[in-house]
């Protein structure tokens, strides 16, 4: 790496451990580093500067003394802004949160603070984290590092920005139906979806409660396996946590994969294998096939469907949840209502963007009165078929390879008039979502217009391990997360180059932001 702040994490601790940087210098850095390039990339909506040196200052403190300082003492973390964070506002993306500041800290954070993470800010994303592109975000759109005329994908195309532009070594999404991997396809970075259950919801702002997770984007898959330890584990506050051992996962990139079992399922690709992104997958079956990994085509014959019925239980579930937001509680509120249903009526339609009430209305619709059993009851069918496929899969395979995305960044503008071609840059992703599994995105490769492309490996419940086993021996034998956009080495070398961080500089300031979170 050609600067300090473009390292993976897990260096970026040792340093830090080892005091051969400060955490100080690191920070102040970083700060600089968002100042000069997030105008272009607008990853962030909220950047805490002095937020974020006092906490530097505190981990330098506990570092020098040697108080138990935690395995994240001293690194900064972005986190998508719709997790709580104690007095720094926390919008959705939505104009009905615009100035909202939770009282609260979600449990990830809480639990990063504990690591002795530095919270640097809050990223962009899709309203209510609704969208696969970032463009639905009420602040405007993020843009793609690898090229600014492109997505970086969605609902976290602001964490996934920000990793992959070296303006966070380290990220949080949150993962409805691919918002974590699909952008970390997109911005050529690591993405996690954990199993339902491993990572707390608490403090997450719900968009589909028995779909979403949080989950770690990060620059390679040891730094995925330390932020997925500091995050997970079982929370009391959170009545779908399940209390299951976490941890140990940095200890599985061993290296070891020799006879493990892959599954390639053949309705996630192509229909002829051979598109770029199909063929880059395939050549990653092949190359962990030549490491020992034994490799064989198989079907779920349900992933047809999962799509359909994703759009169905995910906007039911956005129906029943936003329903909160009526301009009594907190957030946004129209002035002089005149009545009750005036109040709801002018504060939602000021509040919310065009595609969450898209979602709202068709969830509604599916949960009403006589349209619940031929929507909402069937759609649960289908996702227990899908389920289904994947639980056979299990007894055959210790994993399945699949592409991320069945494409690549597409274009600022290109699908905002279609939603259904957006909605399809999901159906890879979904019914792992469905399912509940956990699945990574790691690069595996580039298009011809030089965009990165994702390899999808898919585990069985709470097999994080394996999942994480494999993609870091794939990881490790290309080479692929090595490349960095063009954007992100310019910056690096204005810098200064290697090693140490720029002196000086001013906290970067707070751009706009708020939130709402717990339920």
């Amino acid at each position: 790496m050609t600067d300090l702040l473009l390292r993976p994490a897990h260096e970026l601790a040792g340093l830090l451990a080892t005091r051969e940087i400060r955490a100080g210098e690191l920070v102040r850095a970083l700060l600089d580093r968002i100042e000069s390039l997030d105008p272009r990339v607008r990853a962030y909506l909220t950047v805490d500067g002095d937020g974020a040196l006092e906490q530097a200052r505190e981990a330098d403190r506990r570092l020098a003394g040697g108080e138990g300082p935690g395995p994240l003492c001293g690194v900064p973390v972005a986190i998508k802004d719709n997790i709580c964070t104690a007095g720094l506002r926390t919008t959705c993306g939505s104009r009905i949160l615009e100035h909202w500041v939770p009282p609260y800290d979600a449990t990830v954070v809480a639990r990063l603070r504990q690591a002795g993470a530095v919270i640097i800010g809050k990223t962009n994303l899709d309203e209510f984290a609704m969208g696969s592109s970032t463009e639905n975000s009420a602040f405007g759109p993020s843009r793609n590092p690898w090229d600014l005329e492109r997505v970086p994908g969605g609902s976290s195309g602001g964490s996934a920005a920000a990793v992959a532009a070296g303006l966070a070594p380290l990220a949080l999404g949150s993962d409805t139906g691919g918002s974590v991997r699909q952008p970390a396809a997109f911005c050529g970075i690591v993405g996690l979806k954990p199993t339902y259950g491993r990572v707390s919801r608490y403090g997450l702002v719900a968009f589909a409660s028995s779909l979403d997770q949080i989950g770690p984007m990060t620059g390679t898959v040891a730094d995925c396996a330390l932020l997925l330890e500091a995050i997970a584990g079982f929370d009391p506050r959170d009545s779908t946590s399940v209390d299951v051992a976490a941890g140990g996962f940095r200890a599985a990139l061993d290296g070891r994969v020799k006879g493990l079992r892959v599954g390639l399922p053949r309705s996630y690709f192509a229909e002829d294998f051979g598109d770029e992104v199909s063929r880059a997958v395939l050549g990653a079956s092949r190359l962990l096939a030549g490491m020992g990994v034994e490799v064989e085509v198989t079907d779920l014959p349900h992933t047809p469907y999962a799509l359909d019925a994703y759009y169905i239980i995910a906007p039911a579930e956005a129906s029943s949840n936003l329903a909160r937001y009526d301009g009594i509680r907190y957030g946004h509120r129209a002035e002089e209502p005149q009545g009750l249903a005036d109040l709801y009526g002018r504060t939602r339609a000021r509040g919310f963007g065009p595609e969450v009430k898209r979602r709202i209305m068709l969830g509604t619709y599916a949960l009403s009165s006589g349209y619940y059993e031929a929507y909402y009851l069937k759609a649960q069918q289908v996702r227990t078929l899908v389920k289904g496929d994947f639980d056979a899969a299990w007894r055959k395979f210790d994993v399945l390879l699949t592409p991320t995305s069945p494409v690549t960044a597409f274009r600022l503008g290109e699908r905002t008039e279609d939603p259904l071609a957006m909605y399809l840059a999901d159906v890879c992703t979904i019914p792992v979502n469905l399912a509940g599994l956990p699945a990574i995105s790691v690069p595996a490769g580039f298009d011809a217009a030089g965009l990165p492309i994702g390899l999808q490996v898919i585990g069985r419940p709470f097999d994080e391990a394996t999942v994480l086993k494999v993609a870091h021996a794939f990881e490790r034998a290309t080479g692929y997360h090595l490349r960095r956009p063009p954007l992100a080495l310019a910056a690096a070398a204005r810098a200064g180059g290697a090693g140490s961080a720029p002196a000086g500089g001013g906290p970067a300031g707070r751009g706009p932001g708020t939130g709402e979170g717990g339920r």
